[in-house]
């Protein structure tokens, strides 16, 4: 599995995902850097089948209505620090990566995840 991680959240979140042994990049590695625009990691998540993991509910509306993205994680955890959004992917990441598996849609929150049929 693949992944892009957008411009809100941390590169440490690659380094995390890199960490896990995922093919992950973050939009700052990209030639824009974090100024790079939604189309352009649609074309990437699409070209690489990468899961584009962002906070950005853009994302959401894009992928619910053109369905553009090979698979979408929306963050929901609202604003908390870096070490508690890496704890919360480490204490979920087996039912994290499950549900990835299997939908095209998932949802992050400090509480649970939230799968969605596409």
């Amino acid at each position: 599995m693949k992944f892009m991680v957008d411009a809100q959240l941390p590169q440490r979140l690659a380094l995390w995902f890199r960490y896990q042994g995922f093919d992950c990049l973050h939009t700052i590695e990209l030639p824009q850097a974090n100024l790079t625009q939604d189309e352009f990691i649609r074309t990437i998540s699409t070209a690489e089948n990468r899961v584009v993991i962002t906070k950005d509910t853009d994302f959401l509306q894009s992928f619910m209505v053109k369905r553009i993205l090979a698979k979408l994680l929306l963050v929901t955890t609202g604003n908390i620090t870096n070490n508690e959004l890496l704890a919360i992917f480490s204490s979920k990441k087996d039912i994290l990566l499950a549900a990835l598996q299997t939908y095209d849609m998932v949802e992050l929150n400090t509480n649970e995840i939230i799968a969605f049929e596409g």
